[in-house]
């Protein structure tokens, strides 16, 4: 590991992100470390994930975001904490954060969000939380007053690009295909391992320090009408389109019950509502990472869907 590097602290690692992040932060050369819950290594399929990051050079603390004691045993061994725990357990943070604080010695904080931004999104009552509680979060770090910075990623790929956004399907359709809106509003997709990557770059960086970290790097962002062109020029034939007003759209939302209907709100969020896309990301206080890290490689969305083919 090179001299002056941050050392590193995962929580979450046995997750889809957690795994990526800690990989990059290897690749990186960091010294990375992941907190544990002990009940993890009697899982098969985590217990592989975890041997594999070990073998790599990732030291494994056991410990939870339930135990004070071994959070703070954790994070006196590092400069930054990253926390990738699922959208069920955000509020679990806290804990972690008042630890933080506490302990005094933490450079950056990046807490679990890597989404659409929870103060920017548009959709309150919908949503079932999702984002009124990552929003919770964001302000629970502000008032303690610990340096953080915010990664905003929009969807990942691999949510509701493998089926081009159509909602119950599993592969992209090859005969039908549903548009949402007038199918102009243009969402943003990121593949997991390159918002990992994206992330331990911003980790020391002083200009991403208690800043929102938006990714919207060029061929990611695309609407509707411009998933269903580029899919319908590599399948090399031209789909039936049926578009779904919002009204419509908001009608099955409501007719369809929790939590089967979070594929339609997310939808509605971002390719009706526009809300990854609808704000100006330096005037609004935030930072582009991919301006800021224009040597990052990325996947494109056209290179993810060669891959469905």
């Amino acid at each position: 590991m090179e001299e002056g590097k941050s050392r590193v602290l995962i929580i979450g690692v046995t997750g889809n992100l957690g795994h990526h992040l800690a990989q990059a932060a290897l690749q990186f050369s960091h010294p990375t470390f992941a907190l544990v819950r002990p009940s993890t290594f009697s899982d098969a399929h985590k217990s592989h994930k975890l041997h594999s990051l070990s073998s790599a050079g990732v030291t494994l603390l056991q410990g939870s975001l339930e135990d004070e004691e071994s959070i703070m045993a954790a994070v006196k061994q590092v400069d930054v904490v990253i926390c990738a725990v699922s959208a069920k357990q955000v509020l679990h943070q806290k804990l972690l954060i008042q630890v933080i604080k506490q302990a005094g010695c933490i450079k950056r904080f990046i807490p679990s969000e890597f989404g659409l931004d929870p103060d920017k999104t548009r959709i309150s009552g919908m949503d079932h939380n999702f984002y009124e509680q990552k929003a919770e979060i964001r302000r629970f770090v502000e008032t303690s007053g610990i340096p953080y910075t915010y990664i905003s990623c929009n969807f990942y790929m691999s949510y509701l690009l493998p089926q081009l956004v159509q909602p119950g399907l599993k592969v992209p359709p090859r005969d039908k295909v549903t548009i949402f809106g007038d199918g102009n509003t243009k969402g943003v997709f990121v593949k997991e391992s390159d918002v990992a990557s994206f992330t331990i770059r911003a980790l020391d960086d002083p200009r991403t320090l208690n800043k929102v970290v938006y990714l919207r790097p060029q061929g990611n962002v695309y609407s509707m009408n411009e998933l269903v062109e580029i899919w319908e020029s590599k399948i090399g034939k031209k789909l039936d389109k049926v578009f779904v007003s919002e009204e419509e759209l908001l009608e099955r939302v409501k007719e369809t019950p929790y939590p089967d209907n979070m594929e339609m709100v997310f939808i509605y969020s971002a390719f009706i509502k526009g809300d990854q896309t609808y704000f100006d990301i330096e005037s609004s206080g935030g930072v582009d990472g991919t301006k800021l890290y224009p040597q990052q490689n990325f996947t494109t969305i056209s290179q993810y869907l060669d891959t469905l083919l």
